[in-house]
């Protein structure tokens, strides 16, 4: 095994675009800005990770313009001369000279990961405990347009055969049309496809649980986070009083709040996203709570681009809780290839890549041809 001491990290920001707007319940976008990191070793090998976040700062608090600078001024100069498999540790130091800021620890322990095993010749996975599956499911996410517009792309992807559910984004206009707008949607999907939603916790309790109900009735498989992440008990009692299951997203951020979750019973399903948690232990930590629990898991999106999709592949094919699929629909959604071999979707999934750490490896062309000037 070569030199594992680390002797350089850098970062490069790109902005990708997209093959079409996306839009939140409070912004969109038609482009995606991605933060590269890379860790290099001594012996010459090279990690990858990613610092992204959907849409901008709205989300997490976070953007990549706030990742680049955290990384390079306080988290890098952590690492030079430490090993890459010293990841715990690093992490601890990591955390006593900044608090919060997960999604840049995210992209730092996701090139560690990703450095490790290629040192080792191994792929991820076997970092995360193994594999449970090679493959995952994938919902594909639709914006917040009008009925007829989520329609027409839904049907043509079902058409083309590469999704069988979806995930409509609510939240952006009056909840009361914002329903009639998801049950025209949910009335010409019915019995060929699933339809879930994502309130972007913009609703209140009451809004919930007046709107709701309604969503059961027109035919929703899942509703996701309708209020906001502190409200843990309003989501608990959001989940009693819904026949459908409720899932986590802004409210799962850590372990204990994995843990905090389960003992409410305030989710059936959590979210689980390297992003948002901190990298690929933390959220396989809390994976590992929803196995004790009973909780099933889904592999969410920050809308990452194949680096970060391939990160989040990796502990989805390793974590056995995850059994409600994913989302991990970045890649087809910008409108450029940033990998020298792309992803593999099929059949309505997405296909682990063979290969040393995260299997994949960018094109020099295109990470330059979107590099930020």
């Amino acid at each position: 095994m070569s030199d594992t001491r680390i002797d350089r990290v850098e970062t490069v920001l790109l902005d990708v675009p997209l093959r079409r707007p996306h839009r939140f319940a409070r912004t969109g976008m038609d482009a995606q800005s991605v933060l590269l990191v890379f860790i290099r070793t001594a012996g010459g090998v090279t990690g990858v990770g990613e610092g992204v976040v959907p849409g901008g700062p709205w989300w997490g608090g976070e953007s990549v313009e706030t990742m680049q600078l955290v990384i390079e001024r306080f988290i890098a100069p952590l690492l030079v001369g430490r090993t890459v498999a010293d990841i715990a540790g690093i992490q601890r130091d990591v955390d006593n000279v900044m608090a919060a800021n997960l999604y840049a620890k995210a992209a730092v322990e996701v090139a560690l990961h990703d450095a490790w095993a290629r040192c080792l010749d191994v792929p991820v996975h076997t970092l995360l405990g193994g594999l449970a599956r090679r493959s995952v499911p994938v919902t594909w996410a639709l914006g917040t347009e009008p009925a007829l517009v989520v329609i027409e792309e839904a049907l043509a992807k079902i058409d083309a055969g590469l999704h069988h559910s979806f995930k409509l984004k609510m939240g952006a206009q009056d909840p009361a049309d914002d329903v009639a707008r998801i049950c025209s949607v949910a009335e010409k999907l019915a019995g060929i496809a699933g339809v879930r939603v994502d309130i972007n916790a913009r609703w209140d309790l009451l809004t919930s649980l007046t709107h709701l109900p309604r969503l059961a009735e027109a035919g929703i498989e899942l509703i996701e986070q309708p209020v906001p992440g502190a409200e843990f008990e309003a989501l608990a009692e959001i989940n009693r009083a819904l026949p459908i299951p409720v899932m986590a997203d802004e409210s799962l951020r850590t372990p204990s709040d994995a843990l905090r979750l389960a003992r409410l019973r305030a989710a059936d399903v959590f979210s689980l996203k390297t992003t948002k948690s901190g990298g690929l232990r933390a959220t396989r930590a809390i994976a590992e709570v929803a196995a004790a629990a009973g909780i099933p898991c889904h592999g969410g999106t920050s809308i990452e681009s194949p680096i970060g999709t391939a990160a989040s592949l990796h502990l989805a094919c390793a974590a056995p809780a995850v059994t409600w699929g994913s989302e991990l629909f970045g890649p087809l959604l910008m409108r450029e290839e940033l990998l020298t071999t792309p992803l593999r979707y099929a059949d309505g999934e997405l296909h682990l890549p063979d290969g040393p750490g995260l299997g994949v490896e960018l094109d020099p062309d295109a990470v330059r041809a979107w590099t930020r000037k």
